[in-house]
């Protein structure tokens, strides 16, 4: 099956390329933040037990989770503002043109850095509604890491900026986070990208219709260039939910 994307760009729906990283129960579960693994576990009322294995009719779990620490997930500025934004609220189109770009960081004191100037020479000009940043090294450990104190590479404020100036909408990245593990609570490519300026009382040109999409895995076989992206969210009224991002070849 095949569908035309505002009139430009043909893609072939049997063709999805998921970047998400699975959320599961298990050590294989990337984690970030200093928190434990997720938990999936069935319903028990008194000898009752929600599974078919222990005579259940039906599989009935309770899911425990945390959408920033495990796995790959879609927030909105929500993320850091006093007032609350829920991404089902900020996130009402589905659908955009991205650029896939792969970045080595560069080493900045103790600290790898994605810079302004790898952005714009990556780029090449380009113009995409969002852009997804895979980092290199890129081994297959990043599906499974424990991010908790490790220090990973993040976005520079001025990229962040960048970004917010090319007028790019969603920043998709393989990171835990686009800022510094540990910032003080400066955040600062957070607030660049949402120019967000006072986080107890927001600006009013801060970009409420702008997501950052963080832990993400985009395999090797999958070559930089232009896509068609479909940004998947469940509908939490929360400021970031669990999320499946899909390319489509153009």
């Amino acid at each position: 099956m095949k569908a035309l994307i505002n009139n430009s760009f043909e893609i072939d729906l049997s063709k999805p390329i998921d970047i998400s990283i699975p959320l599961s129960n298990t050590d294989d579960n990337p984690i970030a933040w200093y928190i434990e693994k997720p938990t999936i576990e069935p319903v028990t009322f008194g000898d009752w037990v929600g599974k078919v294995a222990a005579g259940s009719s039906t599989n009935f779990n309770n899911i425990f989770f945390n959408p920033h620490g495990h796995g790959t997930h879609t927030e909105c500025l929500g993320h850091i503002t006093r007032e609350f934004y829920s991404i089902n609220q900020c996130l009402k189109q589905f659908f955009f043109l991205a650029e896939l770009i792969s970045v080595t960081p560069e080493v900045q004191g103790e600290d790898l850095v994605i810079t302004k100037e790898q952005l714009e020479r990556l780029l090449k000009g380009n113009d995409p509604e969002a852009i997804v940043i895979r980092t290199l090294p890129n081994a297959v450990a990043k599906k499974h890491t424990n991010y908790s104190h490790t220090n990973p590479p993040y976005l520079e404020e001025d990229a962040a900026h960048y970004i917010r100036e090319k007028g790019i909408k969603h920043l998709l990245i393989d990171l835990p986070s686009v800022d510094r593990e540990e910032d003080g609570g400066k955040l600062a490519a957070h607030k660049a990208f949402w120019n967000v300026t006072d986080v107890n009382n927001l600006n009013p040109d801060a970009r409420l219709n702008c997501t950052i999409t963080e832990m993400i895995y985009v395999n090797d076989a999958i070559k930089d260039g232009s896509y068609v992206l479909n940004l998947q969210i469940a509908s939490f009224e929360n400021d970031a939910s669990p999320s499946k991002p899909v390319l489509y070849s153009l």
